[in-house]
């Protein structure tokens, strides 16, 4: 979605606060310095959501440069925040019944829902270092490793709905 800047400021005797110029109502703070920064990203995430369920259009990143000439930001120390898309989407997909089983049985071992491990297993995927020089499986007709299945029962299909 963007990258946005954020505001840190710590007055005398208070916890450190987070603000967001592009954003504004959008606060946050922490006891610590890293609790103020590891929240600052998720206030966003939430009051990015917010904007998005009312209808909201997002705003443009405003400049460094602008920011940090408004007066009210002197003494402000800024850094950047990255979100990633917060609209989700349901998709159908269609799999052989013994690997959807397998793949619910490890989310739940690692205490996950099945959305969130085949977006983790997919991110890890598309991830991979050095995946140009991977070669085709010649099973599947694709990028991967050896231990691709000989013959796949039934193609996995991804259909928006």
């Amino acid at each position: 979605m963007g990258t946005y800047i954020a505001l840190l400021r710590k007055e005398k005797n208070s916890n450190f606060g987070v603000d967001f110029p592009d954003f504004p109502g959008c606060i946050t703070s922490g006891k610590t310095l890293e609790e103020a920064y590891n929240r600052a990203s998720e206030a966003l995430r939430f009051h990015i959501k917010g904007m998005l369920e009312d209808g909201n259009r997002i705003p443009h990143p405003i400049s460094l440069s602008e920011i940090m000439n408004d007066p009210t930001n002197v003494g402000a120390t800024p850094f950047l925040v990255a979100v990633s898309d917060t609209r989700t989407k349901r998709v159908n997909i269609t799999m052989p019944e013994s690997d959807l089983e397998a793949i619910d049985a490890h989310a739940r071992k690692l205490k996950m829902s099945r959305s969130a491990f085949l977006l983790e297993a997919a991110r890890r995927s598309m991830s991979t270092e050095n995946r140009a020089s991977r070669k085709p499986s010649p099973s599947l007709g694709i990028s991967g490793s050896s231990s691709a299945p000989e013959k796949l029962e039934e193609p996995a299909t991804f259909l928006e709905t």
